[in-house]
This record gives C-alpha cells, structure tokens and sequence, in this order.
C-alpha cells in the first residue's frame, strides 16, 4: 500500500535513500551521500510531501515531492525490478498534473524509467554539488491513459 510518510518512517526511508543513491550513482563518492543523511534527515525529508511504498509493514520505496517537484524516488535495492518505483511514480502524477524533476545523464538506468514513465528531456547543466551533469525532465500530464488510473 501506498500512504502518507510518518515520522516512524525516517530510518527506513534514510535507509532506502542511502543504499540505493550509492548503488545508483557509483560515479559519485559514497561519502558524499552519507555526508547528506543529516540533512535528508533534518531538511529535504519533513520539507517535502512524501509518500512509501509499504508491504508486511516493511517500507520498500518512497518518493518526496516539493510542489511540482520530484525531489526524490527510490526503491530498496533489495527490491528494485518489481514494479515498486512504477507504483509509486503512478501515484506522484496522481497527485500532480505537472512534475519536474532533475537526474544524474549518467545514471542510464534511472533516465531511461522516467522517459517509459512519460517524461521528456528539457536541457542538460552541470549538478553544483557534484559537478557531474544532470538532465531536467519534465512530465505534463500527457502520458499513457495506464499512467492515469
């Protein structure tokens, strides 16, 4: 089931963030995002509306969104491949008709699920904290009918 974030959440949801943002971002140095936890923790996470996928009371995703921004969506890596970031992008436009967001030109996998989910490329920038490129997509409410049950 998907539903609202409780504070209850916060370790699991920090749990999923850090392994899956290594996991996905090798090209980055790990210690860059355990040096973020903090803020995930203090900052990003009670600023942003955010949601998790839960099962058997274990959370297995969650995506963060702050207006029309898709801030964050991650999976559990022990769980990536079965339809849970389709789910829980399912229900980021259903709350939304508009939604940009930002990821990492190298992250391949990641782009190429948000281009199936609808998104279009809108310009390519350097990322400040990183200096590794990023790619600004943009989704408007425009996909396939499946994407708006």
């Amino acid at each position: 089931m998907i539903r609202l974030f409780r504070e209850s959440d916060m370790d699991s949801v920090l749990d999923i963030w850090l392994r899956a943002s290594i996991k996905a971002h090798d090209f980055v140095e790990k210690e860059f995002w355990q040096s973020h936890v903090k803020d995930m923790r203090e900052v990003y996470i009670p600023g942003s509306e955010t949601y998790v996928l839960e099962d058997n009371n274990q959370v297995l995703g969650f995506f963060s969104l702050y207006e029309n921004t898709l801030a964050a969506l991650f999976v559990d890596p022990d769980h990536q491949g079965k339809g849970i970031g389709t789910r829980l992008m399912d229900k980021a436009k259903s709350l939304r008709r508009k939604i940009d967001l930002c990821v990492y030109s190298e992250n391949t996998t990641a782009l190429g699920f948000y281009v199936k989910c609808g998104f279009t490329a809108k310009k390519e920038r350097p990322e400040p904290h990183t200096g590794h490129r990023e790619t600004l997509m943009e989704y408007t409410g425009a996909a396939s009918p499946l994407s708006q049950s």
